[in-house]
């Protein structure tokens, strides 16, 4: 079952920092204030459509175009997850549990560019295309929890193996003919009130920290065909930075640390501790067009997959149960031999007698089936625990390839309303062991609506909404990486200083749906628990900036 816990423990952390922006599963979309108070920018002309619409941008004014952007992004991740066996928990034996992790990134820098000359514009952006900020959950995930849960109900299995077999061997009448356990008579090991019990009862420290960026940097040029059609071509690099720390130590079960039947001289040999960097660079080529009529925009982005690879630099420490074996055999040597001179028997032969027994009881059967069904667990796992932040290893993580349409209309010419749509590949976007696969071949989809109102010469507001919906299956869905479709509404203003110089504020909010789960758990032969997940979260973002022309 220690297997399990690795597992789990090495996997959780990846998802602890994943975007904290709008988007897909690793694009963000707002990269300029205007986005948070409009929330569609697909057809609009302005010097944010560097990200949005750079086949527009040529459309501007000629000179230099610059934007300098900042935001603030809160999120909370919410799993309410309800398992018998939290009952368990002596420090919080309650079910259904909430696992909350928190996301925050206070200084969000993005800056865009584009110097327009005839026909010609020259443009580059600088933003975070992915990731965005940090995430903790100090008290771990309710899939460690599962997994601790049931690693304690193993325990208590081998425990009551080895028990049974040692009554057998050593005290008479203590198993009736029938096989069953006489209490008059029985007198528990492992499973007395001292070591693991037989309640299943645990307890554990645990924690996980992500630190996850993609910063981009993409030059490229658009020109004009004719006074109403351009286009646009770009190529943008991005460096990932990631960072993945947790821990789950101090495991007991019943009144027993799991690190006595491991490694008795070492404290920390049932620690699991991850210590992974990761790092990598990816290329993605842009094409885009745009076309207006009158007091029609309409504008198409695509932006290519980008095949990126992280590098892992790790420093990890986990658990073995290679030596479980010799280490039950020495706990139970001196136990016995205990109990052999207790009953007069010479320390020698004592000492003897008890390596015997404890051969005759890791000899039983039911002992080597239980023992070497744990140790090939372990090993069949072991890869799946260590693969994704092995030490030196690269890692799958592309970004998807992303189709963006926009379309706006300005029927005077104080207002505008803009409508658009996205589409995130994500399913051909290759993850560790093909993850994304998991998911509905259709990928990501967003639409988008914002209309925004000159009020004043001075002052101009505007509002938007945007729903994206992910290809999500049960199979994708679990606490260690999960996504939930979503509302969000922006608003904001602009405060135009002078001709050449613009102030915004923007905030928006993003509304998660709830996304339910079911599973069915078999513990043993005819015993099983439903593990059942209830995820969504919650996101805030503020954001200001300035344009200026010179």
């Amino acid at each position: 079952m220690v297997n399990k816990f690795k597992t789990v423990c090495l996997t959780a952390a990846i998802a602890s920092s994943s975007a904290t922006f709008a988007g897909g599963l690793l694009t963000n979309t707002n990269q300029h204030v205007a986005f948070n108070r409009m929330m569609s920018r697909e057809a609009s002309i302005g010097i944010d459509g560097v990200y949005y619409n750079p086949a527009g941008v040529v459309f501007m004014g000629e000179g230099n175009h610059l934007a300098i952007n900042w935001q603030l992004a809160y999120q909370t991740r919410t799993i309410k997850n309800d398992y018998k066996l939290f009952t368990n928990n002596v420090n919080n034996p309650t079910t259904p549990r909430d696992f909350k992790g928190k996301a925050f990134a206070p200084v969000i820098p993005s800056f865009q560019y584009a110097y327009n000359k005839g026909r010609w514009s020259l443009q580059g952006n600088f933003a975070l295309t992915g990731g965005g900020g940090k995430c903790t959950f100090d008290n771990g995930l309710g899939s460690f929890e599962k997994i601790v849960g049931e690693t304690a109900m193993g325990a208590i299995g081998l425990a009551g193996a080895i028990d049974y077999a040692a009554n057998k061997i050593l005290i008479p009448g203590s198993i009736k003919p029938n096989g069953t356990i006489n209490e008059d008579k029985f007198k528990p090991m492992f499973t007395s009130d001292k070591a693991f019990g037989k309640k299943g009862s645990y307890s554990f420290d645990s924690y996980m920290h992500g630190r996850q960026y993609y910063f981009g940097l993409s030059a490229g040029a658009a020109y004009k065909v004719s006074d109403n059609f351009s286009v646009y071509a770009g190529l943008r690099g991005i460096y990932a930075t990631c960072n993945y720390y947790g821990y789950v130590e101090n495991i007991k079960v019943g009144n027993m640390p799991l690190y006595q039947v491991l490694d008795p001289s070492k404290e920390n040999s049932a620690n699991i501790e991850l210590s992974c960097d990761q790092s990598g660079i990816g290329f993605t080529p842009m094409l885009a067009v745009d076309y207006k009529t009158g007091r029609w925009n309409f504008s198409a982005k695509y932006e290519f997959k980008t095949r990126m690879r992280l590098k892992n630099k790790s420093v990890n420490k986990l658990p073995s149960i290679g030596n479980l074996d010799d280490n039950l055999k020495n706990q139970m040597n001196k136990l016995f031999t205990g109990t052999f001179m207790a009953a007069g028997m010479p320390q020698e032969q004592a000492m003897i007698k008890a390596e015997q027994t404890s051969n005759k009881v890791l000899e039983d059967p039911t002992v080597v089936a239980t023992t070497a069904g744990l140790k090939q667990q372990f090993d069949s796992k072991i890869n799946e625990a260590l693969g994704e932040y092995a030490d030196g290893k690269k890692i799958a993580g592309d970004i998807p390839s992303l189709l963006t349409v926009g379309v706006g209309y300005s029927p005077i010419d104080e207002l505008h309303i803009n409508v658009g749509f996205h589409w995130f590949d994500d399913y051909n976007a290759t993850s560790y062991n093909n993850r994304n696969k998991l998911l509905k071949k259709r990928g990501t989809l967003e639409f988008n609506a914002g209309v925004e109102y000159d009020v004043t010469k001075k002052i101009t507001v505007s509002t938007g909404w945007q729903n994206t919906n992910y290809g999500l299956t049960d199979k994708y869905m679990d606490d260690k990486s999960f996504v939930v479709g979503s509302n969000s509404v922006g608003l904001g203003g602009v405060y135009h200083i002078t001709k050449k110089l613009d102030f915004s504020v923007a905030y928006f909010h993003t509304f998660y749906n709830h996304v339910k789960t079911s599973e069915t758990v078999t513990l043993a032969p005819g015993v099983s628990n439903t593990y059942n997940s209830d995820y969504t979260r919650n996101n805030n973002a503020f954001a200001a900036g300035v344009n200026i022309t010179f």
